[in-house]
């Protein structure tokens, strides 16, 4: 019934809107399309609006009745993909790790813009999932050490792909968040640790769209409501240990905790602890100072 109405750009975005009203909204539909259309056409997001009657041959066609009907599980369109692009760089996604957020991409432009960019020194990012965040940061500061942790096996391969695609040195390692005692990451001194651990309860569960829910790995996202910030008070722990004189933590967090994340903190002798909104004007990550 779609093939036949799908023969042009335009047809695409009309037959998207219909098929998906009931998943997503008109602009994230618009916003998912252009992606497809990227991906099957080869033609950018301007093009596609400039030149929206492009004809679509009988193989685009199909591809796009295959992707629709993916989309209306609720699958994310970067899994269906297999990729999405996190600060200028592509990472391969698979349901192993979570989809690299814009939020995340705020995180590592504060963290670029706090420490030297010119300075060997090791950075570790804890549970790295897609490795997005260890990856950009040697992207950035080429002559750094980084460091990336998951308890995930088949999320360290994903990471491991991404490092070899985007050219880049990261050393990838399997460790527990919550019993930081590998002898690799354990025996180093760092000028920064990061994560974006996971911190949404049982509740915040009840309210997340199911394209999240259904299709993200569990382990990555959810917390108990009895103990929602066990992972940053693990994670702040090893940090005391392990950060040099001068040193920097920084958390993705979870926008109603923010005041607690910062109150664990200042209990673990962290200073100059800095609490940053994001561009939805969310509580959603903290800079804290090591101090010796």
């Amino acid at each position: 019934m779609f093939l036949c109405c799908m023969k042009t750009v335009k047809d695409a975005y009309d037959v998207f809107r219909s098929g998906l009203k009931d998943t997503y909204s008109n602009s994230e539909t618009d916003a998912i399309t252009s992606l497809v259309l990227t991906d099957i056409t080869g033609l950018n997001k301007a093009s596609l609006k400039a030149f929206t009657g492009t004809e679509l041959n009988v193989v685009q066609s199909e591809k796009l009745l295959t992707i629709i009907a993916q989309l209306k599980t609720g699958m994310p369109v970067q899994y269906i993909l297999g990729y999405t692009d996190f600060y200028g760089l592509t990472f391969r996604v698979d349901p192993s790790v979570l989809i690299p957020r814009p939020e995340t991409e705020e995180l590592v432009e504060w963290i670029l813009r706090t420490i030297p960019l010119n300075n060997t020194q090791n950075i570790l990012d804890i549970g790295t999932g897609s490795g997005c965040i260890p990856i950009t940061l040697k992207h950035n500061i080429p002559d750094s050490n980084l460091f990336g942790i998951d308890i995930s096996s088949i999320a360290l391969q994903t990471a491991k792909h991404n490092a070899e695609v985007n050219k880049v040195n990261v050393t990838f390692i399997k460790a527990d968040a919550l019993n930081l005692n590998e002898p690799v990451i354990a025996s180093q001194r760092y000028g920064v640790v990061v994560s974006n651990p996971p911190y949404v309860t049982m509740t915040d569960k009840q309210q997340m769209h199911h394209n999240v829910t259904d299709f993200e790995p569990h382990t990555a996202l959810f917390v108990t409501d009895q103990n929602p910030l066990i992972f940053y008070k693990a994670i702040a722990d090893f940090a005391t240990r392990h950060l040099i004189n001068g040193g920097y933590l920084f958390f993705e967090i979870n926008e109603s905790l923010g005041l607690e994340t910062v109150e664990i903190l200042n209990h673990k002798g962290f200073q100059n602890i800095e609490l940053r909104k994001d561009m939805s004007g969310k509580d959603r990550m903290i800079k804290a100072k090591w101090l010796e």
